[in-house]
């Protein structure tokens, strides 16, 4: 290898031309690679959503959840099944291994998807699966509002959508706020009975009115020819003249008997942005896109867009990703530069000028290497990739430093400065490869780190190889090319000139200044080896335990101070979207005059997305920038001392604390074979938490109480009328949601949309549902002949793990305290004192069990590395000796 060391060199035109469109490709990949703050980090999981309209969740467990849950435990590489039953669907999730490959692991749960289709409920809606991902969290909020119609600004909202989704960057576009259409078919039962109608007969003219046709086509022998028949809804005015019935020459239109309005569903949600109502444009980016010019791209078409609407219409853009990922990377790119000219500092002052010029060449030359590596890899250039070249900064010219100062000794002994590198490169090649591949073998095993953590970490490590396996080239090739076409002795000063050639002959009663000091000191201590030893010994023994005993514990990840605030509002009770939504309101008004806000999202809604079912409204909050304001810990105080007071609410505010999605700090995990026993055993977790200082935000999944109105139907005595359970159901419709009867694709709109008949307002009350009449084959008969009517517990939420119930315990640890502490003192309290039912099953999840599994993975990763490393210094040195004196020093480097 060395020869071919001094062939490569003698070329060194050829190396420079390379060194050339190595450092262009480099800074090619430098500015292309997407920006983000965070790694794109591949979580294996997907999700099913079942939906059907008006089940109950025990319901929606019997016949949604457990018939998918039979085919999907088989799946290969499946961790855990999660499923959640809640009114009108079912949620699973499935949580894979890390590793695992995620296009065979969704087509394999497509597959058994559809296997368990057959044992779903007719009426059920097509499952839809999606796969987790963090790069797909929303980059950008584009906020609409002002006092113009709601169907304008709806409309409005829609086009912005359509035209931001024609970008390639942009993947989609959610709208917050946006009420489905709806035409609602009001019917008076007065007019049914003065006409002489009967309900199901004016349904039934309705559906065959709205049907498509397939008329064929004629072939006339001259000619082939297509019959068309039109035959569904186009326009609202199609419903309106549909006839129902016709007596002589009369045609009895819907539009006689009914009111018929092109309105909106009953609001499931509100949203506001600083207190004005508004819609709100969530944009995802595609994988791999660059944030910073997505966010452009969308602002640019948005500003445009705007042009063409009324002047009352304002836009506003939140939470913009751009510039804090613009400013986090600028303040790595200022330490990355700061650290550089600290080790060309060193350098200098060591090697002089000349000299550190050609190694400082290595901190560059490796970074534009390694960062086109990475990019031909499909890495983003985020804050771990960034953070990583940080930490490799001291480490890419150690072998620059000694090809440099070997080649310098040679030129002061006279050789020229070609051979002087040429020898270098040559006779440092095995010490320095050696050297870096001990490097190299510390992180490798961070390659196999597993979980999410492990993936989040995996950046550090690839990093870092790679800008270490650029500074080989950059030691062994560039830079003594580079050496022997501008190298010139870096000492000139006489004394370091005499310390040089002292230290090569042996001579050290020679060596001046510094190098005389530490070889006197180092004589010493070599003329007395036991003394040394038992010192370093000792001092390592004391430091473990002053550790222990006074160490400040341990933290899995460092929070951070961040620039977003989420605020959950948890609310009990059977409240309406109105109630739930002036609570918000209120909350909003408490926290309106805290100067640090710079703006606040609201949502307000009945059901939201994965959050606790108690959870009825969000506040995302933007704070202004973090140079003007006080910490965030202050602002949430004060957030927490100005909501104190408002009764039946339990505010939670959270944000993100940097690092891998792991979960809230304590998380806690009961179940049990008679899963009614386990609300007790929360209550008395919860009490425990809430007398423990430290600790916030607790909130479990226990049902959130409240009523439901059962409807008992009476078979037997319904059967006597011609009367059954589905058609008095299709009747209470008429008092709730309305009755689907129908659905039709107008010009203005891209959906369907749904044609429901319900009674007036004033009829949709609690009362009116014994005095409802159920059409039968007997006529119109009182549905109090053959239902009960009461009301009952309600069960809103049913949770399963893996195939049994379950009820989880969350809450997050204040500032100050740590959650390792707060964790070991719950397992004490629960291993001594708790004094639960033993048939009662308690796990930790959440960010403990991702630790356990970290520190599990770390104690062998050690010793994988150590033993990588104790295999290169036996090839280097040829002796188990001289390789455990080696090892000597990882251990005590840890004093």
């Amino acid at each position: 290898m060395q020869t071919g060391l001094a062939k490569i060199l003698a070329r060194n035109r050829l190396v420079l031309l390379i060194l050339v469109f190595l450092m262009l490709g480099g800074m090619m990949a430098y500015r292309s690679m997407p920006r983000e703050s965070d790694p794109d980090i591949p979580i294996p999981a997907f999700s099913i959503v079942v939906s059907l309209e008006g089940v109950s969740p025990e319901d929606a467990e019997r016949l949604l959840i457990r018939p998918l849950e039979t085919q999907l435990r088989s799946l290969e590489g499946l961790k855990e099944i999660q499923s959640t039953a809640q009114e009108g669907f079912a949620l699973i999730v499935l949580e894979y291994d890390a590793g695992v490959d995620c296009r065979k692991a969704l087509e394999d749960v497509r597959i058994k998807v559809d296997l368990a289709k057959p044992d779903l409920p007719k009426q059920a809606q097509e499952p839809i699966i999606q796969e987790y991902n963090t790069a797909l969290s929303p980059i950008l909020a584009i906020g609409l509002g002002g006092p113009v119609p709601e169907r304008t600004l709806q409309e409005m909202a829609r086009e912005l959508r359509d035209k931001l989704e024609t970008l390639p960057e942009v993947l989609s576009v959610d709208i917050q706020g946006l009420r489905e259409d709806l035409v609602e078919i009001q019917i008076d039962p007065a007019l049914i009975d003065l006409y002489q109608l009967k309900i199901d007969e004016v349904l039934a003219r309705v559906q065959r009115n709205n049907q498509l046709v397939a008329a064929g086509s004629m072939d006339t022998g001259h000619g082939r020819m297509s019959i068309k028949v039109p035959g569904l809804y186009e326009e609202l005015q199609d419903i309106l003249d549909t006839p129902i019935k016709v007596s002589k020459d009369r045609v009895v239109r819907l539009s006689d008997v009914a009111q018929i309005t092109k309105s909106y569903k009953d609001p499931m949600s509100y949203a506001r942005i600083n207190g004005q109502p508004a819609l709100v444009l969530e944009v995802k980016k595609r994988i791999g896109k660059n944030v910073i010019h997505t966010i452009e791209a969308v602002k640019a078409v948005s500003l445009e867009e705007s042009k063409h609407w009324p002047a009352l219409v304002q836009m506003n853009f939140f939470q913009d990703q751009s510039n804090y990922i613009r400013q986090q990377i600028a303040d790595l790119e200022n330490s990355l530069l700061l650290a550089s000219m600290l080790v060309m500092g060193v350098v200098i002052w060591s090697l002089g000028w000349r000299a550190a010029c050609l190694v400082g060449f290595a901190i560059p030359g490796s970074f534009l290497f390694g960062l086109w590596i990475l990019d031909l890899m499909g890495i983003s250039l985020n804050s771990m990739v960034l953070f990583s070249l940080i930490l490799s900064v001291g480490m890419l010219v150690d072998g620059a430093v000694i090809v440099v100062e070997f080649a310098d000794r040679k030129m002061l002994e006279g050789f020229p400065r070609f051979e002087a590198f040429s020898m270098a490169a040559q006779r440092m090649y095995w010490p320095i490869l050696s050297s870096t591949a001990t490097t190299i073998a510390a992180f490798v095993p961070m390659l196999f780190w597993p979980g999410i953590v492990g993936e989040y970490l995996s950046y550090l490590p690839i990093t870092l190889i790679c800008t270490l396996a650029a500074s080989l080239a950059m030691a062994f090739i560039f830079v003594p090319c580079l050496g022997s076409l501008f190298g010139k002795p870096g000492h000139t000063n006489p004394e370091e000139v005499n310390n040089i050639l002292a230290a090569q002959t042996g001579d050290f009663d020679a060596l001046k200044g510094i190098s005389a000091y530490y070889v006197r000191l180092l004589k010493k201590a070599i003329g007395r080896p036991g003394i040394v030893l038992v010192s370093m010994c000792s001092l390592l023994i004391v430091t473990y335990v002053c550790y222990g005993l006074f160490g400040r514990g341990l933290e899995f990840f460092p929070s951070i101070d961040p620039e977003y605030l989420d605020v959950k509002i948890h609310m009990r009770g059977d409240l309406s979207i109105d109630e739930m939504d002036a609570i918000v309101r209120q909350v909003e008004h408490r926290i309106h005059g805290i100067a640090e806000i710079k703006s606040v999202r609201a949502a307000s809604y009945v059901q939201g997305p994965r959050a606790n079912e108690d959870v009825h409204g969000s506040l995302s909050i933007e704070l202004i920038d973090w140079r003007n304001r006080c910490k965030a810990d202050t602002i949430i105080e004060q957030i927490h001392q100005r909501t104190a007071d408002i009764a039946g609410v339990n505010i939670e505010v959270s944000f993100d604390k940097g690092g891998p999605p792991v979960g809230k700090a304590i998380a806690i995990e009961l179940s049990a074979r008679d899963s009614s026993r386990l609300p007790q055993a929360v209550e008395h977790i919860i009490e425990k938490m809430k007398s423990m200082p430290g600790i916030t935000n607790i909130e479990d999944t226990r049902s959130a109480g409240g009523v439901e109105w059962c409807l008992d139907v009476n078979r037997v005595e319904a059967s006597r009328y011609g009367a059954d359970i589905t058609s008095v159901g299709d009747m209470v419709q008429f008092l709730t949601t309305g009755y689907l009867v129908a659905t039709y694709r107008p010009s203005d709109v891209d959906d369907e949309v749904d044609i429901r008949v319900r009674y007036p307002a004033e009829m949709r009350n609690l009362t009116n549902i014994e005095a409802l009449k159920i059409p039968t084959s007997v006529g119109l008969v009182p549905a109090s002949y053959f239902l009960d009517f009461a009301p009952a517990p309600k069960v809103s939420q049913i949770e399963r793990i893996n195939g049994r119930r379950v009820l989880q315990v969350k809450a997050d640890v204040a500032s100050g305290y740590l959650a390792d502490d707060q964790v070991r003192e719950l397992r004490r309290w629960l291993k001594e004192d708790a004094a639960l039912d033993p048939s009662i099953f308690v796990q930790f999840k959440g960010e403990d069990e991702e630790q356990r599994e970290s520190q599990g993975f770390l104690g062998h990763a050690f010793l994988a590395a150590l033993g990588i490393i104790a295999v290169i210094l036996v090839a280097q040195f040829n002796s188990f000796y001289d390789t455990l004196l080696v090892l000597t020093a990882v251990v005590f480097s840890t004093i």
